[in-house]
């Protein structure tokens, strides 16, 4: 067994650090003992896809092909550069890195309602932490969104449309929008007439994620868990399973995609982009996307996608099963 340590786990002076082991899997399928810290990357260099079992790596990597959930293929031409690259980002993000991996790792065998307060514990927690102060530091303040109505809803035949209606501000999720897509998610839900359901929306883009003018305005991280649990619109999606599908198009980043990937059916629009930049932030996926993205397109491929922060098309959306279709019409 060889294990290659790209980063040694150390404690420094500003706190803990995160590190990436990196495991030969022609030497071996069972990772060895890890700091909760170190991120565990298994290396598939002969493109054979060796079963692996229940071994606890965060990260899958093989040459091969086409590769099977939760894998990641990477042309061997460009393997080491790849793992180069992760572990130098999961140096570069640290702790909220870590927090994501051990999120990913713990939940997956969670039912869905436990694992979302899982996730919001974890968000909840690097809302408090120095990478995210850093970061609004950096970005410096935006003005709020002005007042107004967000949310649409409207009711025809055995069809109900929940539409984002915000496109001047590219559908962002503040708490207005927020509250108002859990309130028509709700009616939805009680109907004893059990509507079809649409999620869609207005403007060139699906939802740009959650509006950054509100970014670090919670009260506290105790405040800010109890809300995101209370008015989860993930959790009420998840709920609502077969009865409702979200059509996507334009940008789908953050929230913009955790959320929708709660559908029974997620279509989206051939020009479609996706990606995840919380990481960037100090922060983790927080509105559901630990459960709603993991669970469609496998743990380990949604910690390689949020690490690298790469923008996915709506063809690579369809082939991870991020998507279920690609139609012109969405």
């Amino acid at each position: 067994m060889t294990f290659v340590p790209a980063l040694q786990f150390d404690v420094q002076e500003a706190g803990i650090s995160a590190a990436a082991a990196i495991v030969d899997l022609a030497e071996t399928v069972t990772p060895g003992e890890h700091s909760p810290t170190t991120l565990t990357i298994g290396v598939d260099r002969a493109g054979v896809l060796p079963a692996i079992g229940a071994a606890e790596f965060d990260l899958l990597l093989t040459v091969a092909g086409a590769a099977p959930r939760d894998w990641v293929s990477v042309a061997p031409t460009e393997l080491d550069a790849t793992l180069a690259r992760l572990c130098t980002l999961t140096q570069a993000y640290g702790l909220p890195a870590a927090v994501l991996a051990q999120v990913l790792r713990t939940g997956r065998d969670l039912a869905v309602p436990d694992a979302l307060l899982l996730e919001s514990f974890a968000y909840s927690t690097l809302l408090g932490g120095q990478s995210f102060r850093e970061w609004l530091a950096r970005r410096g303040p935006r003005a709020a969104a002005p007042p107004g109505p967000r949310v649409r809803g409207l009711r025809d035949g055995e069809v109900l449309t929940i539409t984002l209606a915000h496109p001047a501000r590219r559908n962002a999720l503040d708490a207005c929008m927020r509250d108002e897509l859990v309130e028509q998610l709700v009616l939805a839900s009680d109907d004893p007439t059990r509507p079809s359901v649409q999620l869609r929306a207005e403007g060139p883009d699906f939802s740009a994620g959650g509006d950054l003018a509100e970014f670090g305005g919670a009260i506290d991280p105790v405040t800010a868990h109890a809300i995101r649990t209370l008015r989860a619109p993930a959790r009420l999606i998840h709920a609502l399973g077969a009865r409702i599908r979200a059509y996507l198009h334009g940008a789908c980043v953050g929230a913009g995609i955790e959320i929708p990937a709660a559908a029974g059916h997620v279509v989206a629009a051939p020009g479609t982009r996706f990606w995840l930049p919380e990481l960037a932030m100090g922060l983790m996926p927080g509105a559901g996307g630990t459960v709603t993205i993991a669970r469609r397109i496998g743990r380990r491929r949604m910690l390689y996608w949020a690490l690298t922060g790469e923008r996915i098309d709506a063809r690579r959306a369809v082939e991870w099963g991020l998507v279920d279709e690609v139609r012109s019409d969405a």
